[in-house]
C-alpha cells in the first residue's frame, strides 16, 4: 500500500471555505481517477496556527504505478485547479510513501 501525502498550510482567513471545497471538490475529483482506494483527513496538532491551519491529506494506492500515472496524468490539472482557487492562500508539501507495516 502506497500513501500519496499533501500536506497543506492554509491561511486561517481560508481554511474552513478550503477544507469544505476539498471535500466538496477537490477530493471527489482526484478519487474520480480511479487511481486511489480511499482517503484521509487530518488536522495536524501542536502547530504554530497564528498564520494557518495545517493539513495532510492522504490518498491510498494500492500500486505504485497507480501513484506515478496520476502525477503524470492527473496532477498538473488538479494542481492548476488549487491554484486558480486558492492561490497563495494555501501552501502545499507533497511525498509518496510505502506502508511497511
Amino acid at each position: 500500500m502506497y500513501i500519496y501525502n499533501v500536506t497543506a498550510k492554509v491561511d486561517l482567513a481560508v481554511h474552513e471555505s478550503w477544507l469544505r471545497w476539498m471535500k466538496e471538490v477537490h477530493i471527489p475529483d482526484v478519487l474520480s481517477t480511479g487511481l486511489f482506494t480511499h482517503h484521509r483527513i487530518l488536522h495536524l496538532l501542536e502547530q504554530d496556527e497564528s498564520d494557518g491551519v495545517t493539513y495532510a491529506i492522504q490518498y491510498f494506492c494500492s500500486h505504485l504505478d497507480h501513484y506515478h500515472t496520476y502525477i503524470h496524468q492527473h496532477a498538473p490539472l488538479m494542481r492548476q485547479h488549487v491554484i486558480d482557487a486558492w492561490g497563495e492562500q494555501v501552501y502545499l508539501f507533497r511525498t509518496i510513501m510505502e506502508v511497511i507495516n
